[in-house]
């Protein structure tokens, strides 16, 4: 009956910014765009669906948008994406050269090791490597 986790939807205020960091930092390829009209919310609805390893985040953007602080620490709901890495400190690097620092880790333990990045709306990105 049911197959799997289709996507995760992130609302963001910065579409534009949003989709060149998951294409061109993190690798993700635009699967699709939809505009959906809207009424009374003072303009469409702009979704775009990015795809890597088989997983798909959906983007959803639309006029007057005001995304809340991203969530941050251990709370209720939401917390994060996270995405594998084959080698966290050669990711680490790369990352630094499009400007990306960890905001947090990474930490090494016996089984793996782990590190979070932040989107520019703020949201957390979990990178994980498996030993």
């Amino acid at each position: 009956m049911f197959k799997r986790i289709d996507h995760t939807e992130l609302v963001t205020d910065k579409p534009d910014e949003t989709v060149a960091f998951y294409t061109e930092t993190l690798g993700f390829k635009v699967r699709a765009r939809d505009r959906i009209p809207q009424s009374g919310t003072g303009g469409p609805l702009d979704l775009v669906y990015l795809e890597l390893g088989g997983t798909t985040v959906e983007l959803l953007s639309y006029p007057g948008a005001k995304v809340g602080a991203a969530p941050s620490g251990i709370h209720l709901g939401y917390n994060l994406i996270a995405l594998e890495v084959e080698d966290m400190q050669k990711a680490l690097a790369f990352l630094k050269t499009k400007g990306v620092a960890p905001v947090w880790g990474p930490i090494v333990r016996a089984t793996y090791a782990r590190a979070e990045i932040a989107d520019p709306s703020g949201y957390h990105i979990e990178l994980r490597q498996w030993f």
